[in-house]
């Protein structure tokens, strides 16, 4: 068992990563004491999720007066009607400020439930269970909490704080190779925005690390929430340096919501988006081409991801959308780039002919 703190002060929290933890019932109760406020738990999870792991994670808090919702699966269900299921079963069964949520599931459920305990009773505490990779990698941890609208992803939110997190690597087993690909695009970006060794390295384990190999899983998982916990308590309300970690969301985004939530995974539209990123990176002169054509193999052929994005999006599109994502300051568009693999940087103020460019290279990516 492995703990990586979130340094935010009274806000702060542990990620706890290792095999087995659903069923550590030394766990629960340290949790149980230390962490959680002695009221109701309600676990919010999905209907792909819950004959997995929901009867286990009612058993990890058995000492409590536990009750479940099961919401429908995928991005196109990450909407306010989910939202408002949960405060339904809330106000209905009369659950008070010292409730617990507890998200079981994906960066989908995790999402929802943050933003419902954000915002019900004026905040009530939650707790996140992540069941995939992308979510244990990445989006359990940091607070930001949301669901999506039809003119954007993630544009109604808040950024929320969990109790704690626990990453029970066991749970991936289950997980589709889909899946598995669409976090290790996540995984990636950690090693191009902040560590260079780590990108190399995760492109030379790619074959065990795409078979799902526990130990090196375990080891990826705590690199990565080593990482965001860093920059959550440098920038913890994304004004500086937790941006970075956006690096291929941008255009990601705008390929999600242009194709309809759920015809791609989050993961591989960021896989799509960081070869965009590395793209114009490298056409501004900020890395090597050699590199960006790298950051396209390891993710193309070592991990097996699709690369080139939709070619039926348009440029005016590309451009609507990304003119309506979050990211924008004062009219003006800002990417995540590389200056170098390892390091990340924020660009404002590109050339519209290279942008152009870059959205119309299609196959030619990085090339």
């Amino acid at each position: 068992m492995l703990t990586v703190n979130v340094e935010l002060g009274e806000r702060g929290y542990p990620i706890v990563i290792g095999a087995g933890l659903l069923g550590d019932q030394g766990l629960a109760a340290r949790i149980g004491q230390e962490v959680l406020r002695q009221g109701k738990i309600v676990i919010v999870t999905n209907d792909v999720v819950a004959p997995l792991y929901l009867e286990k994670a009612v058993a990890f808090f058995a000492d409590r007066d536990c009750a479940s919702i099961v919401l429908n699966d995928g991005e196109a269900h990450k909407t306010l009607a989910a939202v408002d299921t949960i405060y339904d079963f809330l106000l209905s069964n009369k659950y008070d400020r010292h409730t617990t949520l507890v998200a079981l599931g994906g960066g989908v459920v995790g999402d929802i439930t943050g933003f419902a305990a954000a915002t019900y009773l004026r905040g009530i505490d939650f707790v996140q269970i992540p069941t995939t990779l992308l979510a244990q990698v990445d989006s359990s941890v940091g607070g930001k909490t949301g669901v999506n609208h039809r003119l954007g992803k993630n544009m109604i939110g808040a950024f929320y704080q969990p109790r704690c997190v626990i990453a029970d690597t066991d749970v991936l087993s289950t997980l589709p190779a889909r899946e598995i690909r669409a976090g290790l695009a996540e995984v990636t970006k950690y090693g191009l925005i902040r560590d260079a060794s780590f990108f190399h390295w995760l492109g030379d384990h790619a074959a065990q690390l795409v078979s799902g190999d526990p130990v090196l899983m375990a080891e990826v998982i705590q690199t990565c929430c080593r990482i965001k916990a860093e920059v959550v308590a440098e920038d913890e309300r994304e004004s500086g340096v937790r941006a970075l970690l956006n690096l291929g969301h941008t255009f990601g985004h705008a390929i999600e919501t242009a194709t309809g939530y759920g015809t791609w995974l989050h993961g591989e539209t960021v896989a799509m988006g960081t070869v965009m990123a590395a793209d114009l990176s490298a056409r501004i002169g900020w890395i090597d081409p050699e590199d960006a054509r790298l950051i396209r193999r390891i993710l193309e052929q070592n991990f097996g991801m699709t690369v080139v994005p939709p070619a039926d999006i348009t440029i005016e599109r590309y451009l609507d959308l990304m003119a309506s994502d979050k990211k924008p300051e004062q009219g003006q568009l800002r990417f995540i780039l590389l200056n170098a693999i390892g390091q990340g940087a924020i660009a404002s103020d590109i050339e519209p002919g290279q942008l152009v460019a870059t959205l119309e290279a299609a196959d030619r990516l990085c090339e």
